[in-house]
């Protein structure tokens, strides 16, 4: 059994495949965000390694989880070093794809930590996808992480992938069509608050029901709402922090979340965990500079009186 960065092994633990966004992250200061036709003063400038998937295996990768990524970069000097810091937080880079280039994102963050985000279209298409479908079936099956970008045409693949465990962020995917798309395949699905009433209406259970698939809302500093097939509802608080750049922290939830689920916990269970891991990262800037590991996120749950996760 082979080590995992927190110290356990990962023997019990079977893979999660991360198949989406890869960037190469500008991230910039501004005082204010700025309205169409404004002018605004930088207060720095700084290059991080970020997207959706990449962020989330690396924050899974911590959590101790066999974390795979399989998403879309290019053969140049810069996508080497994107994946050697994948690797280097525990990330197995093997499946990615090489053929297509490393996307930019400009990041505007202000300095309550806000932000906005202009990205660029990847290279992901409904080949590459099946190829990492198929990948995974000859590895014995594992779960697949799949970012909102994707829907409704990556439905299609993934339905004719029997016993799939999907997990989509659904934070990007623009219409009720490919939200419904998604919520028909995957066994989770986790949005922001605002996208899921856009999306989904304004009952995000009676979508979780009618699809027979968990719905994870999550909403900032507000922290979260689950939906269950079953019906039930779960909720928790954020963790409270001062924040500096929330860059990445839905994407550190949805890791973690994954990492946990991959534990055996339940749901709700795995929420709450995530919640915690999401809020410590928040706390420096750039989107992987501050994702923590289990047994920082386990110290602050046994300081608030609650256990970790069974499993």
């Amino acid at each position: 059994m082979t080590p995992r960065r927190d110290g356990s092994e990962s023997g019990f633990l079977r893979m999660i495949v991360f198949c989406g966004y890869a960037n190469s992250d500008l991230t910039v200061h501004v005082p204010s965000l700025p309205g169409a036709g404004d002018r605004v003063q930088a207060c720095g400038i700084q290059r991080y390694d970020g997207g959706m998937a990449a962020n989330a295996a690396a924050s899974a990768a911590r959590m101790g989880a066999d974390a795979r990524f399989a998403g879309v970069v290019g053969p140049d000097p810069l996508s080497t070093a994107f994946l050697a810091q994948l690797g280097a937080d525990g990330v197995n880079t093997e499946w990615a794809c090489r053929d297509g280039h490393l996307t930019t994102a400009v990041i505007l963050v202000t300095p309550d930590g806000e932000r906005s985000v202009i990205s660029e279209d990847d290279d992901l298409t409904e080949e590459r996808l099946a190829r990492v479908l198929t990948l995974l079936s000859d590895a014995g099956g594992g779960r697949l992480y799949l970012d909102g970008y994707r829907f409704p045409w990556a439905a299609a693949p993934l339905a004719q992938a029997p016993g799939l465990r999907t997990v989509v962020d659904l934070d990007g995917c623009e219409s009720a069509e490919g939200a419904r798309a998604a919520l028909s395949v995957a066994e989770h699905v986790i949005l922001g608050r605002a996208r899921a009433e856009r999306l989904l209406g304004p009952d995000a259970g009676a979508a979780a029901v009618a699809h027979g698939t968990h719905v994870l809302v999550t909403d900032g500093a507000r922290g979260w709402r689950l939906h269950t097939p079953e019906g039930e509802e779960h909720t928790g608080a954020a963790l409270d922090v001062t924040a500096r750049d929330a860059t990445g922290a839905g994407d550190c939830f949805t890791g973690s979340y994954l990492a946990e689920l991959e534990r055996g916990a339940r749901p709700d269970e795995a929420a709450r965990f995530a919640s915690v891991a999401a809020g410590l990262s928040v706390t420096r800037e750039g989107a992987r500079a501050r994702l923590p590991g289990r047994a920082e996120v386990a110290a602050h749950l046994a300081r608030a009186g609650a256990g970790l996760p069974r499993g």
